[in-house]
C-alpha cells in the first residue's frame, strides 16, 4: 500500500475520532461559517490550538485535572467518560475549535450551552462535600489545569514554540473564554498561571476516582492494534511533562530514563507523526482542532 495512501488513513482515522462521528459536517460549522472571529492564525492562542502537541495535551490535562477531588468527583458522577470516552474527546474538540476558531457568533452560542450544562451538574463528593460545576473556584483550576497543559505541551513537542511574550498573551487570550465561562479573573501571564495552579496545592488529592481515571487513561484506552501503540507513547509523554508533584500524587512510574531523553527518543517523534498524518492534504481539507486535535 503507497505510503501517502496509509498517510491518509491514519490520518481520517484520527480525525474521526476526536472530530466526531460527522467530522466534515462539524468543521463546516467551524471553518465554513462567515463572521467576525476573536483570533487570527497568527495568535499564539490560534498556533497553541492548532498543532498535534495537543493530543498529549490532552491526555496530561486530564491527569492533572483529576487532582481536585470535588473537580474530579462531578467527572466521576456526571459524565460517561469510560462507556463512551470518544464523545467526550470530540466535544471537548469541537468546544475548543469552535471558541478558538469559530465565529464569535457560534462560540458565544456554545458558551451559552456550557454554562447551562455546568448548571446541572450538582452533587456531594465522596467526602461529604457538595459540589457544583459552575463554582468559580473549581471553574478556575479546570481552566489552569488544561491552560497550563497547553502551553507546556506546545513548549515541548511544537517545531515553533512560543517566545516568553508570546506565552503570556496566550494566557491572556485564553482568559477572555474563561471569563465567558464564569471564571473571576483568570490569570493573565504565564508567572501568573503557575502562581494559580501552586496556591490550589493545598486543595488537591488522589481520590478512588481520579486513580480509576488515570488508570483508564493510561492502561485501558479505547483503542486497539497499531492505534494502541500510538496512544501509548502519546500517553508517556504526557505523563513526562507532568509536574514531579503531580505525577508523584498519582503515583505515576517511568522507567529509569531521563524526561529529556524520553520526550526526545519517543514522545517528540511521535507527535511528529501525529502531525504529519494530520496535514495531509487530504484530512486537512476539513480540519480541526490540531488540523484534528
Amino acid at each position: 500500500m503507497p505510503l501517502a495512501h496509509l498517510r491518509r488513513r491514519a490520518g481520517m482515522a484520527l480525525r474521526a475520532k476526536v472530530a466526531g462521528e460527522n467530522p466534515s459536517e462539524r468543521a463546516g460549522r467551524v471553518w465554513g461559517a462567515v463572521g467576525e472571529r476573536w483570533f487570527t492564525e497568527t495568535d499564539p492562542i490560534w498556533r497553541v490550538h492548532a498543532d498535534a502537541a495537543m493530543f498529549p495535551g490532552g491526555i496530561r490535562s486530564l491527569l492533572l485535572q483529576s487532582l481536585h477531588p470535588l473537580a474530579m468527583a462531578g467527572v466521576d458522577q456526571h459524565s460517561d467518560y469510560r462507556s463512551e470516552p470518544w464523545v467526550r474527546v470530540s466535544n471537548t474538540s469541537f468546544f475548543i475549535a469552535q471558541t478558538t476558531f469559530g465565529t464569535i457568533e457560534n462560540a458565544e452560542r456554545m458558551i451559552g450551552a456550557v454554562r447551562a450544562m455546568h448548571e446541572r451538574v450538582v452533587g456531594v463528593a465522596p467526602d461529604g462535600r457538595e459540589y457544583r460545576a459552575s463554582d468559580p473556584h473549581l471553574l478556575m483550576w479546570v481552566h489552569v489545569a488544561e491552560i497550563e497543559t497547553f502551553l507546556t505541551s506546545f513548549q515541548m513537542f511544537s517545531r515553533t514554540p512560543l517566545s516568553p511574550a508570546e506565552a503570556d498573551t496566550y494566557v491572556e487570550q485564553t482568559a477572555h473564554v474563561a471569563r465567558l465561562l464564569g471564571v473571576v479573573d483568570p490569570p493573565l501571564t504565564v508567572a501568573d498561571l503557575h502562581g494559580v495552579i501552586d496556591a490550589y496545592r493545598p486543595e488537591l488529592q488522589v481520590t478512588e476516582a481520579a486513580r480509576r481515571a488515570a488508570h483508564f487513561l493510561l492502561h485501558e484506552p479505547p483503542v486497539s492494534g497499531v492505534e494502541n501503540l500510538g496512544y501509548h507513547a502519546l500517553a508517556s509523554a504526557a505523563v513526562r511533562t507532568l509536574q514531579p508533584w503531580a505525577r508523584a500524587m498519582l503515583g505515576l512510574r517511568t522507567a529509569p530514563v531521563p524526561d529529556d531523553l524520553a520526550l526526545r527518543l519517543l514522545g517528540r517523534p511521535t507527535v511528529g507523526l501525529v502531525r504529519w498524518v494530520l496535514t495531509d492534504p487530504g484530512v486537512t481539507r476539513d480540519h480541526e482542532v490540531g488540523h484534528a486535535a
